[in-house]
């Protein structure tokens, strides 16, 4: 009865909380879209930031639920899916292009198909470590990770030195395509990213509860009833596709996974999972227009919104593992 009356307690609270970001989120959103437009500008910006709030709620999503399924999953609180390589695999791919056939290349280069094919790239890496490390004797999540850190080691020396080689103007442009930027968004790009989204959160819809007794541990999951292997395949494939749709759409943002995950679990003060990954979408959908209002209208575009929430991000994962070092 006690046990009941917490867990209602606790539970109104989340949902009250939850309600409030989802306000929050939408005045970011009416801002960012509404904030300056006139007569004489509104056909011209109005468009373009529906496009811009469309990919920031779409990679809200993406990152929002793979960091926070991830770090179930991994019983860790300062992990997340770059650890993965995923994104020093996107950074491989770029420079790889530009240095075979030239930015110019890359810049003329069907944007569906190059989505397509980074996309299919980075998944394809991803499922061929999932299989060899789980088909290893005494195989772990820790093992997984381990791979992950390696495979994105090895891709992101590899981009270092492919991008020594590059010529220097080719470089300047290479670098745009190396930091997250929501300035041109392909309307088919939002399409595909949008039906890959969808359909992967339909493959994991009925593993939301599972999630929260999986944080209770392996061991205890188990004994639970949880198929550990198969979950564990299941929603890293899942993570894996969330990861690369995001990447591929708008660049690598190494710490906005963790900086939405902390701060959804320190305002809403539950482990359940129906309320932490709608807390840490609403969280990316409050950050990135902030983000992105900074970097276009305060800073005139000096500073692209992944500096500005890395430096951030940064921080406050520096705080996070003072906090866990002190316990």
């Amino acid at each position: 009865m006690t046990r009941n009356l917490i867990r209602s307690r606790t539970d109104k609270r989340a949902a009250a909380c939850l309600i409030i970001l989802a306000a929050i989120a939408a005045i970011a959103i009416l801002l960012f879209i509404f904030q300056g437009l006139n007569q004489n500008n509104f056909d011209f910006n109005f468009p373009r930031r529906i496009k811009k709030i469309a990919a920031m709620i779409l990679v809200s999503i993406c990152v929002g639920y793979s960091s926070v399924v991830f770090q179930t999953i991994t019983e860790s609180r300062i992990l997340t899916p770059g650890v993965m390589g995923l994104d020093s695999l996107y950074l491989f791919i770029q420079s790889f292009i530009v240095y075979l056939m030239g930015a110019e290349k890359l810049m003329r280069m069907n944007s569906s198909l190059h989505f397509i094919l980074s996309v299919g790239a980075m998944m394809a890496a991803s499922l061929i470590i999932y299989r060899l490390v789980f088909r290893a004797e005494g195989f772990n999540i820790y093992t997984l990770v381990l791979a992950g850190m390696i495979m994105g080691t090895f891709f992101r020396g590899i981009s270092s030195f492919l991008q020594l080689l590059i010529d220097p103007n080719e470089f300047s442009i290479l670098q745009g395509s190396l930091f997250a930027s929501f300035r041109n968004i392909n309307e088919k790009l939002l399409g595909v990213s949008c039906i890959i989204v969808a359909v992967s959160l339909f493959f994991t819809r009925k593993d939301i509860s599972r999630f929260d007794v999986l944080g209770l541990s392996k061991d205890n999951a188990i004994s639970l009833g949880i198929y550990y292997d198969s979950l564990i395949k299941r929603t890293m494939l899942v993570i894996s596709a969330l990861t690369a749709v995001s990447t591929v759409l708008v660049g690598p943002v190494t710490f906005l996974g963790i900086l939405l995950v902390s701060l959804s679990r320190e305002i809403l003060k539950t482990y359940r999972h129906r309320y932490l990954i709608p807390g840490a979408v609403f969280m990316g959908i409050i950050s990135l227009p902030v983000g992105q209002f900074i970097s276009e209208r305060l800073l005139s575009g000096n500073a692209t919104v992944s500096v500005i929430l890395n430096f951030i991000g940064g921080i406050y994962f520096i705080f996070i593992l003072l906090k866990e070092s002190r316990r």
